[in-house]
């Protein structure tokens, strides 16, 4: 689970500013932190078929805003996909 700390840490390293929340690249450190967390859950429970599918709908999100990001920004994409490690 992501405390509040965790997220707050994840926003201030990713966030084009102090306040920022709501900018892709926030979004999409977010969600990744909350994708590597509940993987490393389904490893341990493998039959958890509810966090399953809430882990493809986080990834399908992420996706939406990394394609978004890609389109608008081809800069700032290229920054945060270097910086998470997504596209090897």
């Amino acid at each position: 689970m992501l405390t509040k700390q965790k997220k707050g840490k994840i926003i201030k390293e990713s966030g084009v500013h102090d306040k920022d929340t709501g900018s892709p690249e926030v979004q999409i450190a977010v969600l990744s932190r909350r994708i590597d967390e509940l993987a490393s859950h389904l490893k341990k429970h493998l039959k958890d078929k509810h966090s399953r599918r809430g882990l493809l709908q986080m990834v399908a999100d992420r996706r939406t805003h990394l394609k978004y990001l890609e389109g608008k920004d081809k800069k700032r994409y290229n920054t945060i996909v270097k910086k998470l490690g997504l596209k090897k």
